[in-house]
């Protein structure tokens, strides 16, 4: 059976980036990183994927002022790369209506923290930990839903919850978050290259 065929975009460090790409170099991984999009021409994380060889390109307001050529270029790139699931981590731009009519909706986004109660616009970065924290709510944690062209609406397909502690400030509980993305993204990537998992109502 073939591998999987993922499509990153990042716009910061990456390391959801890191983290597929570790699980997609493990022996009999059924999915592959083949191509990562960065709005932002220094990220570490498009820098990351170069060094492993991945396919990358800057595609950004900078190098395409026009938004719908900019989202032509984004759809034709993983189109030309035979993307068949793109990974929207720690993207801070919204997808354009191309790709996404294209993708859909085998277009994943990781939230760090509990949908629908911690989500949509603002609700990003160290924004969301300090929500959690103002909130009092006692659990926290990623989740991995589909994007559509609002914030943070689609269908959450898995959730990983972690304790928000007493002592707990922003820093602490992102850092304990962030862990967990790490082990709760690969995951849903992996249950849907073996089909353990669809999207949407459709199975890849």
């Amino acid at each position: 059976m073939s591998k999987l065929r993922v499509g990153v975009l990042v716009s910061h460090n990456g390391s959801n980036l890191r983290a597929l790409h570790r699980a997609a170099s493990q022996p009999e991984a059924p999915f592959e990183v083949v191509a990562v999009i960065s709005n932002n021409s220094g990220s570490p994380g498009l820098a990351y994927a170069r060094e492993n060889r991945i396919a990358t390109r800057h595609l950004s307001g900078r190098t395409h002022p026009d938004p719908e050529q900019l989202d032509s270029a984004i759809c034709a790139t993983f189109v030309g790369h035979s993307v068949e699931l793109i990974v929207t981590a720690g993207y801070m731009k919204k997808l354009g209506p191309r790709t996404r009519e294209q993708f859909a909706p085998r277009i994943l986004n990781i939230h760090p923290a509990l949908l629908p109660r911690f989500g949509g616009p603002g609700m990003h970065g160290n924004h969301v930990h300090q929500a959690v924290l103002d909130s009092g709510d006692s659990v926290s944690g990623p989740s991995v839903h589909i994007v559509e062209d609002e914030y943070d609406t689609g269908e959450v397909i898995a959730q990983l919850e972690v304790p928000v502690l007493a002592d707990d400030t922003v820093d602490t509980l992102a850092a304990r978050v962030l862990t967990a993305e790490h082990t709760l993204l690969p995951l849903v990537v992996q249950q849907i290259a073996t089909r353990q998992m669809s999207v949407g109502q459709r199975r890849l």
